[in-house]
């Protein structure tokens, strides 16, 4: 028979939060209620008929706590199924069957989260709460397990309509349940690997929190989602949306780009973004001024982009941007002028992160293959300008120097082949994803044209010039300077053709592919 009653209830719950509601609600129904410690005494204090774990298992909790379940007297009754010999061993030892277990878990992640020292956090791995999830949840034929309050009512309105829980409503919660102990799991081993320095463990355990459906992913026919990774770092999936639409995939990619580049910047900037590639970048004075530099390099492609910048945002920089349409704004916050000038669109979303990303802080990337993933370091907002050298007979001046040091920010964030053309710090033209760096070059040279205009410029590629091609293409549309990492077999002759020409040349020695 699928639908199970539900005679005795377990519950033990380190956040107490509607937990006396929905005890009186299994009371009310015949349920026997069956609990430890705190939740005890919080349920006791509501004069709610309880039974302690101690009375059935005649043992009192030891060791501060840390054994209070792990009993065969609990385990037993999670465990048994129907058959003869398990009901005949329930008898024998007096162990009462249990048909609900309501649990969750101690708060590792939050105290992890919060810098606590490795002793308190080690302290706050459930050893007990995992044991019960992962026994009700095996045994799901007989027993229902909630860990998500926002499943009670819902169980509650089954017991109501059906006298117990169907066997499809157990499986569900058995999915969830062992979902939640493997992400437990995960992030009590990133914790540990972390503390040991071990960056690549043998086996790498990835969990994420569902937030919420998307509308669709890349594309109408492709189902999505997003979800919240353990990683203690500021970013679009926990900003918080102050207004317009539900976020898609493509919006959520592109403001994570555009958010990943502004934060190189110390300056007021900003970052525009269409299909994952910066189409216009630029540091000011002000948030606008950035934002005028910025639009100027692109305006055709900022259409419907997506705009970060790394500081709250003014309204005067507000009311310059209300004349260009826009799908996403990505800010540290807003300011109360600016959200009232904002709230003319109403479908623009506009997401406050309320904190920036370190873009120096070390992590993990993860990129899915057809059979795998591949699993890197982030590649740090760091370079070493000591370590760099002017290669060529002319070293740059000071306002080339700036220029570069801001292309050279900006370039790691284009897709390879990857080039930036910048003119007072800010981008003039962007070639992005060609298969060849000499397109690259070209289609940097040719979006100048049609934007900001020709005149001299410096220009930055993520990867070194194999051939002196690319870089006269560049001199030609009006280059004076270059920054890249140089190591080409053919160097010697790309510096040659640097020097023939009069411009200034930085070798970084650091590759920045972005695939």
């Amino acid at each position: 028979m699928s639908i199970r009653p539900i005679r005795r209830a377990l519950l033990s719950l380190a956040d107490k939060t509607g937990l006396v509601d929905f005890a009186r609600a299994l009371a009310a129904r015949g349920v026997e209620l069956v609990s430890t410690g705190g939740t005890a005494r919080a349920l006791r204090e509501a004069e709610l008929p309880i039974v302690d774990v101690s009375t059935i298992t005649g043992f009192p909790e030891i060791l501060d706590g840390r054994v209070k379940t792990l009993h065969p007297k609990i385990h037993g009754g999670l465990l048994a199924t129907g058959s003869p010999e398990h009901e005949a061993t329930l008898a024998r030892h007096a162990i009462p069957r249990i048909d609900l277990l309501v649990v969750d878990l101690y708060p590792f992640a939050a105290t992890r989260a919060s810098g606590a020292p490795i002793e308190e956090c080690v302290e706050r791995i459930d050893v007990g709460g995992p044991a019960m999830i992962r026994a009700a949840a095996k045994n799901h034929d007989l027993v229902a397990v909630l860990v998500d309050p926002a499943d009670r009512p819902l169980l509650l309105e089954e017991l109501d309509r059906s006298g117990g829980t169907s066997l499809e409503t157990r499986r569900r919660l058995a999915a969830k349940a062992f979902a939640l102990t493997a992400a437990y799991d995960a992030e009590i081993a990133a914790f540990f690997a972390e503390a040991t320095g071990e960056l690549f463990p043998e086996r790498l355990v990835i969990a994420g929190a569902r937030l919420e459906w998307l509308r669709y992913g890349e594309n109408p026919h492709q189902l999505a989602a997003v979800y919240r990774s353990s990683a203690l770092r500021p970013g679009v999936t926990t900003a918080r949306r102050l207004q317009g639409k539900e976020l898609s995939y493509n919006n959520l990619l592109d403001a994570d780009a555009a958010l990943e580049a502004v934060v190189e910047h110390a300056e007021p900037a900003v970052v525009i973004v269409k299909h994952a590639n910066p189409c216009g970048a630029a540091v000011g004075r002000t948030l606008r001024e950035a934002w005028a530099k910025a639009l100027a390099c692109d305006p055709v492609s900022a259409y419907g982009g997506i705009v970060a910048l790394n500081r709250p945002l003014d309204a005067a920089t507000a009311e310059a941007m209300a004349g260009t349409f826009l799908e996403v704004i990505v800010a540290p916050g807003v300011d109360p002028e600016a959200s009232a000038i904002l709230a003319r669109r109403p479908s623009l979303r506009v997401l406050v992160t309320e904190g920036l990303p370190d873009p120096a802080a070390p992590g993990l990337q993860v990129r899915a293959l057809g059979d795998g993933f591949l699993v890197q370091t982030r590649d740090p907002g760091v370079d070493l300008r000591p370590e760099w050298r002017v290669v060529t007979r002319r070293a740059p001046s000071e306002e080339e120097w700036a220029d570069l040091l801001f292309a050279w920010k900006v370039v790691r964030h284009v897709r390879s082949n990857a080039i930036v053309l910048a003119r007072g710090r800010a981008t003039v033209g962007i070639g992005m994803g060609e298969t060849n760096r000499v397109d690259a070059v070209r289609h940097a040279v040719e979006r100048m044209l049609r934007g900001p205009g020709p005149g001299p410029c410096v220009i930055a590629s993520d990867a070194f010039f194999p051939f002196p091609d690319g870089l006269e293409a560049a001199i030609a549309g009006g280059a004076t300077a270059c920054i890249q990492p140089g190591g080409s077999k053919r160097d010697g002759e790309v510096v040659a053709a640097a020097d023939a020409a009069g411009i200034a040349m930085v070798f970084t020695g650091r590759r920045h592919f972005r695939h």
